[in-house]
């Protein structure tokens, strides 16, 4: 056993990864609960995967096949509903922490200097963690998806310049196609994985660069965080949390399976009452009621570059907060709840 050990610690070099935990510590205070949000991320970034390979050896992405190999994979592939299921649920609940995670930096302002380029990487996953979420939903070939990514296609249409160039790169030609189904699928299993896991690398090395950041209340008492060791103290307690929303995981797969619809049919009208999945919500209902017209201009186009505006505004957040307990920082704190508070209220609104 000595030699085994001997030769892997040749080889690999362990030690000093064993060394760096068994010196980590984490800062204890009372927001040390926001720091699970970001190991869950991973959890269920690395469920995805391993769901997503299973589901992949049974998945055709053909107009004549995508829909009968999803029933297939729930039907006669061995626990195949079960894969389909955790890997739907697992997406919502990796998008949803995201979500968590990003808005418990925003209100401890933890993005301040020098974590600027931390908070960028975060958006970034956010973005790439709901264009997981826009591609995958077409995959199953249904009428619902057909429908929703109809929709979801055609909302860079109404940019000006660059609109219709935006929605047929999107659809790979003019309208949605099998060679959109194959398009979705490529970014869907190769190039936001890849995007992801990048954006992840960069991320937890800022994380180690300049370690975890504590709030300001805590930096003005002027004395030492106290510190909790990432081995084994923190470690344990991150597994603990690691169970409880496997189990969560586990009880929404098998209770609440997501079904399938039929087959989609590029001639057939949309079928009614169409919605995205929740995450979308709070837009499709923005465009919903917005007016025909603003100010002379077209009403979607007018809607959907103030929602282009947000997302440019959450990217920069850092640098437009750059005295965020000051005036400033407080008029921006507002105007962030604000904004929570109307994608929650239009996200309610839209499910009624």
């Amino acid at each position: 056993m000595n030699v085994l050990r001997a030769w892997i610690e040749d080889r690999l070099g362990l030690s000093a990864v064993t060394g760096f935990l068994a010196k980590k510590d984490v800062p204890r205070h009372k927001h040390t609960f926001l720091y699970y949000t970001g190991s869950s991320i991973l959890l269920f970034l690395v469920i995805q995967i391993v769901t997503g390979v299973l589901l992949g050896f049974y998945y055709q992405p053909t107009l004549a096949e995508a829909n009968a190999s999803v029933v297939r994979i729930m039907t006669e592939m061995p626990l195949g509903w079960l894969v389909r299921s955790v890997h739907s649920w697992s997406a919502t609940f990796m998008i949803a922490l995201v979500f968590a995670h990003l808005l418990g930096i925003a209100f401890t302002k933890a993005y301040r200097k020098p974590r600027e380029a931390t908070w960028v990487t975060g958006v970034l996953l956010l973005g790439a963690s709901l264009a997981f979420g826009f591609t995958g939903y077409l995959l199953p070939w249904d009428e619902l998806s057909l429908a929703a990514t109809k929709v979801g296609t055609d909302l860079p249409k109404a940019l000006p310049v660059v609109g219709p160039w935006l929605t047929q790169v999107m659809r790979a030609g003019g309208d949605v196609t099998g060679d959109t189904l194959s398009r979705f699928f490529i970014f869907h299993v190769s190039v936001l994985p890849l995007a992801a896991m990048a954006f992840i690398g960069v991320h937890l090395f800022l994380v180690q660069r300049h370690g975890m950041s504590v709030p300001h209340e805590e930096e003005r008492k002027g004395v030492n965080v106290p510190v909790l060791p990432f081995w084994p103290n923190f470690a344990f307690r991150e597994a603990g949390v690691w169970l409880v929303l496997l189990g969560l995981l586990t009880t929404s797969a098998v209770l609440a399976a997501p079904g399938i619809g039929p087959q989609a049919d590029l001639m057939a009208p949309a079928p009614q009452g169409i919605k995205p999945e929740w995450y979308f919500l709070f837009m499709f209902q923005t465009l919903k009621v917005f007016p025909a017209r603003v100010l002379g201009l077209n009403g979607e186009m007018f809607a959907v570059l103030i929602m282009m505006a947000g997302m440019a505004a959450l990217l920069l957040l850092p640098f437009i907060d750059n005295r965020p307990f000051e005036r400033k920082g407080k008029v921006i704190t507002a105007l962030a709840w604000t904004g929570l508070a109307y994608a929650i209220g239009m996200s309610i609104w839209s499910l009624l």
